[in-house]
């Protein structure tokens, strides 16, 4: 499809992921209070969207506990600001294997396989406007990591978002996730408006140049709604990628710590300088009330 630039282009910030980052940054927040006041400051700052994961307070490890999502939702929800609340349903399908040749029984530490339901539990419970469906199974960046979303799961998984009201972002780290994407949208288990989001070179997904890239975004299917982030080196280039092709725009610790070379950053650092790149582009930045009315979100 043509591309053509995005005039009118929202921000999500990804507040603290589920990475071995606390060690590498006093800024990646992990208690719910550190996480749901770096969503805030991500708002202030100029972020429509706040994605979230939640962490073991005592370890700063990912984790998927009910208490921790509902304090973080609970306490963004009572900010005097506005923001359109994305909780992840990522977690719950890591699969880690033993040695080259003996890679049963499965390695107890990092192995965290559970079912569609529980999955999507707290998504049930908090209710955000929006929560992931990360569309694919791929070998995931480091070790014998395994990144599990088989088709049934994901099927019943989008079922149940779909059911709950919440919108599925669809989170697609390779072409066949788009492929499979357009899939469940056919069967009716995604309904339009449909909003994706182009995750860009984690290991061992799609890598980040922009030939990729534009394969990716010539995949996107016309009317639907997409973002895109890369990691790392290339995290603040992204944002000019996106808005040209068309997209919104994706920045946060979970994706990258740094505002520059050496320079570690905060959440509402890095949607400040992607603000600014959006802006000197002679595009708009829009809020969260814009972005529930293009998305037909329902605000709880």
């Amino acid at each position: 499809m043509p591309l053509s630039m995005n005039r009118d282009v929202f921000i999500t910030c990804a507040v603290t992921g589920a990475g071995d980052t606390t060690g590498r940054s006093p800024h990646v927040p992990v208690t719910p209070k550190q996480i749901a006041e770096s969503a805030i400051d991500a708002a202030r700052a100029g972020a429509a969207v706040v994605h979230c994961h939640v962490r073991d307070p005592e370890t700063g490890t990912a984790a998927r506990r009910l208490e921790l999502y509902r304090e973080v939702t609970d306490r963004i929800r009572a900010a005097e600001v506005d923001v359109v609340l994305n909780l992840t349903a990522g977690m719950g399908g890591d699969l880690v294997f033993g040695g080259v040749e003996t890679p049963f029984p499965l390695n107890a530490k990092g192995t965290d396989l559970v079912g569609a339901t529980e999955r999507v539990a707290h998504v049930a419970a908090c209710l955000p406007e929006i929560c992931t469906l990360d569309c694919g199974t791929m070998n995931f960046n480091l070790g014998d990591y395994v990144m599990t979303n088989t088709p049934a799961t994901l099927r019943e998984m989008a079922r149940q978002m779909t059911a709950l009201g919440v919108r599925p972002e669809i989170e697609a780290f390779d072409t066949g996730h788009l492929w499979f994407a357009k899939q469940l949208v056919e069967e009716g288990l995604i309904e339009a408006p449909v909003l994706i989001q182009l995750c860009m070179g984690i290991p061992w997904g799609a890598p980040d140049d922009l030939n990729t890239y534009l394969a990716m975004v010539n995949n996107v299917p016309a009317g639907w709604t997409f973002s895109a982030f890369s990691i790392g080196r290339n995290a603040l280039a992204y944002p000019a990628a996106a808005v040209l092709a068309g997209g919104n725009v994706r920045v946060g610790l979970e994706d990258n710590l740094y505002a520059g070379k050496g320079k570690l950053a905060t959440n509402a650092q890095l949607v400040e300088k992607a603000a600014t790149v959006v802006t000197n582009m002679g595009a708009r930045i829009i809020g969260p009330a814009e972005v529930r009315e293009k998305l037909k979100l329902v605000k709880r």
